[in-house]
């Protein structure tokens, strides 16, 4: 009695523990296996074939703007500040005058040095006709060897006298001319130090300065370290540089945007600064518009070296592990593989990757972050290699011949 009460209970906990060591539905219809997932596709990931080829690089600084001519605006002469001539901040044009200085002392020097030139050409005249004069008369003995000599002597010491003349006149008139001050470089001006009214005393006294803005300079270090990296890659056959260092300089400015304009570099400086460790160098570059402007802060771009046979990848397919960068390949299984990489410089949207890749090797540009060691892969068909793509992995073949 007491066997037979127990012996639906031991049937019904049997039938509960196959059950649960049988494999489920979705098992069987996918062909079985202990490995959750094993029935869901192979994930579709886009590839890139490693092909080594020339690669543009940028190299990109911090720099600064300035003037291209930066010159200070001093009175020659000393006198009144009569006038100012320009508006402060507005460009201005080469000769344009910017200051008057009072001309009346200079104007009645000028005169008087003309007067002075008028007499002296006066006495010269008077002295070649003395000469001429006498000179017939020495010829007869008629005068006196003294004084013929004494003529032509005053004839000379005139010609000398009227040259002094139209010296001082040519400088009472180039002081007269100096009481304008003009700009001697076309550009902007900046406010003016004097005001109207001011007694200016020379070259001394500091007026105002214009700033050449068309072309601009664009000033910036390269760091020392960075130069001697740079040596090495060149030397080892992995950089070349374009002919005669004619770098193109592009600007990029602050809120992003690329600058409408590039230009050139035109000086390298040999020395190192002991201050910040970098060789100063600048570029010029046009400013037609005037939209740049002197002590801006720019991202300044070398354009025009290259990387010979250089392996590059999109930036997206390089990730950061602990033990460093690293990209997926797909092997020939059709599995995503990890390659640990090194990589070096960008190159526009690419990563130039110095070691770890080699040509014909496939990298997974897209669908990586669903992506683990080993996980089998199915190459999209816009990029997908002929014949390895459509090869299903060996675990897929497998449920396949499950069905």
């Amino acid at each position: 009695m007491r066997s037979a009460r127990f012996a639906p209970l031991g049937v019904m906990l049997l039938s509960l523990l196959l059950a649960a060591c049988s494999p489920s539905d979705g098992s069987d219809k996918k062909g079985g296996g202990g490995h959750p997932g094993m029935g869901m596709p192979a994930p579709e990931v886009n590839v890139t074939t490693v092909e080594p080829k020339s690669v543009p690089v940028t190299f990109e600084y911090v720099g600064q703007t300035a003037g291209s001519r930066e010159v200070e605006v001093r009175a020659r002469v000393t006198g009144i500040l009569q006038k100012r001539n320009f508006d402060e901040g507005a460009p201005v044009k080469q000769g344009q005058s910017l200051f008057t200085i009072d001309p009346a002392p200079y104007q009645a020097a000028a005169a008087r040095a003309e007067a002075d030139v008028g007499a002296a050409q006066a006495r010269l005249e008077q002295a070649k006709r003395n000469a001429a004069r006498l000179k017939p008369l020495y010829a007869e003995k008629a005068v006196s060897q003294k004084d013929y000599d004494d003529a032509v002597s005053a004839e000379a010491i005139g010609t000398a006298d009227l040259k002094a003349a139209r010296a001082r006149l040519d400088e009472a008139r180039l002081n007269l001319g100096y009481t304008k001050v003009e700009a001697p470089v076309s550009g902007v001006a900046s406010r003016a130090l004097r005001s109207e009214g001011s007694l200016v005393s020379g070259p001394d006294v500091l007026l105002t300065s214009v700033v050449q803005v068309d072309p601009i300079w664009v000033m910036f270090g390269i760091a020392d370290n960075e130069q001697a990296r740079l040596q090495r890659e060149l030397q080892a056959g992995r950089l070349e540089m374009p002919k005669s260092g004619a770098f193109e300089v592009a600007l990029l400015l602050p809120d992003g945007s690329i600058y409408g304009h590039t230009g050139k570099l035109n000086f390298t400086d040999v020395r190192i600064s002991p201050n910040t460790g970098t060789r100063e160098s600048r570029a010029t570059v046009p400013n037609p518009d005037g939209s740049l402007r002197p002590g801006q802060f720019v991202r300044v771009q070398l354009r025009g070296a290259q990387i010979p046979n250089a392996v590059s990848v999109p930036q997206r397919a390089v990730l950061e592990g602990p033990q460093g960068k690293f990209v997926y390949i797909v092997n020939a299984q059709n599995q995503a593989e990890v390659r640990p990489v090194e990589a070096g410089e960008w190159s526009g949207s690419t990563w130039i990757i110095t070691s770890g890749l080699k040509a014909g090797e496939r990298v997974i540009t897209d669908g990586v972050m669903k992506l683990g060691p080993g996980a089998p892969v199915r190459i999209a068909e816009a990029n997908a290699a002929p014949n390895a793509a459509q090869k299903p992995p060996a675990k897929m073949e497998a449920q396949k011949k499950g069905k």
